[in-house]
């Protein structure tokens, strides 16, 4: 049975002095929800502050994005042991990666090697975008994706999968329910197909897409999702300690 996960994507918001705020009016109500692992991913540049407010905590920390290299003239790139210094998870693949800087299949399979060797958890990211889904690839593109981006990776006891129709990123809408379940469960199927059964039902599959306090418990009662990764509403203490207390009571 795979774990319940609540990972926050705070994306490019936050000064440090904003994100020192933030946490430490979530972290008490955070860290008092149990049965829910808790995953903080903040702006590069307030990472080590994050990690001394939440030390000591059920709080974990992530990064959200690295580079594949380990070192090297790559300007304004972190390198994996950089973040597995003060992280536990990275996201990797996220769909505002491979829009906004070109990402490829390719790429995303490589940071998600380079991560497990340094010791990271990745969230590998999937998703159709809104010209994909009309024309009925969805299935195929996420497929595509996941397969790709765990090509050779000989230990995914330690990846978590989540699923991001693009179309419903920071747009306030959200797949319904019925969507996201049979996307998960499509998933699901295609992590058994590469892992076996039993390996294949320990990973945990998070939805992500405009989720909030106030539709959380629709997604949290499906049971082919596991977790959420939550992008604005976790830039709202009492909207985010509220989901992981719902994901937690189900």
């Amino acid at each position: 049975m795979p774990k319940s996960v609540v990972a926050g994507n705070w994306k490019m918001n936050m000064t440090i002095s904003q994100s020192v705020e933030l946490m430490s009016r979530m972290k008490a109500g955070l860290d008092s929800v149990d049965k829910v692992e808790k995953i903080i991913c903040p702006p590069f540049t307030s990472l080590s502050r994050i990690l001394d407010i939440i030390g000591g905590t059920s709080i974990n920390l992530g990064a959200q994005n690295m580079h594949y290299e380990e070192r090297g003239a790559y300007t304004g790139e972190i390198a994996p042991d950089m973040i597995a210094e003060i992280c536990t998870h990275v996201i990797i693949g996220h769909s505002e990666r491979r829009q906004y800087f070109y990402e490829n299949d390719g790429d995303v399979n490589r940071k998600v090697q380079v991560a497990l060797q340094a010791g990271l958890i990745p969230i590998l990211c999937v998703g159709e975008n809104l010209s994909q889904r009309k024309s009925g690839i969805a299935q195929s593109v996420v497929e595509g994706q996941l397969i790709s981006g765990l090509l050779d990776v000989a230990d995914m006891s330690k990846i978590y999968v989540a699923y991001e129709p693009i179309w419903a990123i920071g747009t306030g809408v959200s797949a319904s329910v019925q969507d996201a379940g049979e996307m998960m469960g499509i998933i699901r199927a295609t992590l058994q197909s590469i892992l076996g059964g039993d390996a294949s039902s320990s990973v945990p599959l998070l939805y992500g897409g405009s989720v909030n306090a106030n539709n959380i418990s629709d997604y949290a009662q499906n049971d082919n999702i596991d977790g959420v990764l939550v992008g604005g509403a976790s830039l709202d203490p009492d909207n985010f300690v509220s989901i992981a207390r719902q994901m937690a009571d189900i």
